[in-house]
């Protein structure tokens, strides 16, 4: 079975603008969110780096200390982008992916969101708080609706 959640919304702004908010600015816009913690301590600010292919996603906490969240597997402006993704919960070996999506609707884009692999952590893992695989994939696509949304805003607001 395969554990996972997908969310799409659209952002008034082309595919292109829409990719670059979410890879170039994503330590203005990111909503750190307690439940889907990145790191052991107080959020940081996210960046890919290198951005494009082999690139990774990581969080620079206010000490310096840099956490590694995933790498870059897919990075296809402007239309999509796929990275592993670690929570601070998670055994080192253990990652999820989450592939963005990009696509013009008229004027807007339809960003879309799916993140997979959740069938992966033990029931027991503490990144799961206990919940079921259902009421924890509720908790997840609400998590990265309010990521779009703030993507959104960010192209809204220069």
């Amino acid at each position: 079975m395969t554990s996972k959640v997908y969310v799409a919304l659209r952002v008034r702004a082309t595919p292109a603008r829409a990719f670059a908010v979410f890879t170039a600015e994503i330590g203005d816009w990111w909503r750190p969110q307690g439940l889907f913690q990145t790191t052991p301590r107080a959020p940081g600010r996210l960046a890919f780096e290198p951005a494009g292919d082999g690139g990774r996603l990581i969080e620079t906490l206010a000490n310096g200390k840099v956490f590694e969240i995933g790498s870059v597997l897919a990075w296809e402006p402007p239309s999509r982008l796929v990275f592993s993704w670690r929570q601070a919960a998670f055994p080192p070996d253990l990652h999820t992916e989450v592939e963005v999506c990009f696509e013009a609707v008229g004027e807007e884009t339809r960003v879309s969101v799916e993140h997979r692999g959740f069938e992966r952590v033990p029931a027991e893992n503490a990144a799961r708080h206990g919940f079921p695989d259902q009421a924890l994939l509720a908790r997840l696509a609400e998590f990265w609706q309010a990521q779009i949304r703030a993507v959104g805003a960010k192209v809204l607001g220069g």
